[in-house]
């Protein structure tokens, strides 16, 4: 149901675990300071069971979704332009999965393809989903530790395209499951007008992931990514071209993959290795490797516990470098 006129009631605060601590300003806030007595078009949303784990009413928080929330309550008294925004896309929901689903409908609305019919497939799939559920927040966090200029959870959710392309593609991928591929390919083409990202509905990827910027990165049918890998820019998981079937690259969890790098063909990429950036890969990659060049070879191996798609580090220090030559 749509309501084209909502009342803030003035009594109408936020929960309790929404309130953080210690801080009056936060707590004496109420929406009439800072939203319009009305938003037009926004969902009602019903309740929904599938809710219960989550819902402020429970044992169980959701430490994101009560992020999120105090987050964007304090940048509409920063910035009282964006009041009405913040409310439809995040205030006016009851859940991390609704406010997403509104958020992503529009960005990829068009005149053939509406928001309210997005809307509706975007949080039928989120909703029923409890993969989806887990990936979209694993992801967020992946974006707030990893990414410097990720200032908060709410900005990844309302303006990082990155993160914006993969919840659309996990979408996608769940309709593809389905058999509603045509549907899955609709949605992959829209995603990739919008975004700059082309990320086939079939491919499999992992949760805790990070899309840093986002634009210009290609992932083929029959790639699979595992949990917390990062992707710059411009990274291609593709075929040679000269492949049919499963012809794509597969990334192992913890590896980092730098800006402009072409992953081509089926090929392993170890867990925990590096791709420099503006490498082509077409040979498999060890694990916890560092490979860079064209075509790219092994410069080394790490022996930090760290996986490098936590780390972000790009390159190799001094030290690194003489303890090869010394091994070597």
């Amino acid at each position: 149901m749509f309501s084209s006129l909502l009342v803030i009631d003035g009594d109408d605060e936020a929960p309790e675990n929404n309130t953080a601590p210690g801080n009056p300003k936060l707590m004496e806030f109420r929406f009439e300071k800072v939203f319009p007595v009305y938003a037009m078009g926004v969902l009602k949303p019903d309740p929904d069971p599938v809710l219960a784990e989550f819902s402020s009413g429970s044992d169980l928080h959701d430490p994101i979704w009560d992020a999120v929330r105090e987050e964007a309550k304090l940048e509409a008294e920063k910035e009282p332009i964006l009041s009405s925004f913040l409310y439809a896309s995040i205030l006016s929901h009851d859940c991390l999965e609704r406010a997403l689903g509104f958020v992503l409908a529009n960005r990829l609305q068009s005149p053939t393809l509406l928001a309210t019919q997005l809307m509706d497939i975007f949080c039928n799939i989120i909703m029923d989903d409890r993969n989806i559920q887990r990936s979209i927040r694993l992801d967020v966090q992946a974006f707030k530790d990893r990414d410097p200029s990720c200032l908060s959870y709410c900005s990844a959710l309302l303006y990082l395209k990155g993160y914006h392309s993969l919840q659309a593609y996990r979408v996608a991928h769940a309709l593809w499951n389905q058999g509603r591929k045509v549907l899955a390919l609709a949605l992959q083409s829209r995603i990739s007008e919008v975004f700059g990202v082309d990320i086939h509905p079939a491919a499999k990827i992992g949760e805790g992931i990070l899309l840093d910027h986002a634009t210009g990165v290609v992932i083929g049918e029959t790639a699979v990514i595992g949990n917390r890998v990062s992707l710059m820019q411009g990274v291609t998981l593709g075929g040679t071209g000269k492949e049919t079937g499963d012809r794509h690259p597969k990334v192992g969890q913890g590896a980092l993959v730098g800006a402009s790098a072409n992953i081509l063909g089926n090929i392993k990429i170890g867990e925990g290795a590096m791709i420099a950036a503006g490498s082509l890969v077409l040979k498999e990659v060890p694990p916890r490797s560092m490979v860079a060049g064209i075509p790219a070879k092994v410069i080394g191996y790490y022996e930090d516990e760290q996986d490098p798609s936590l780390t972000m580090k790009h390159d190799a220090s001094k030290e690194f470098f003489e303890h090869v030559a010394v091994q070597r």
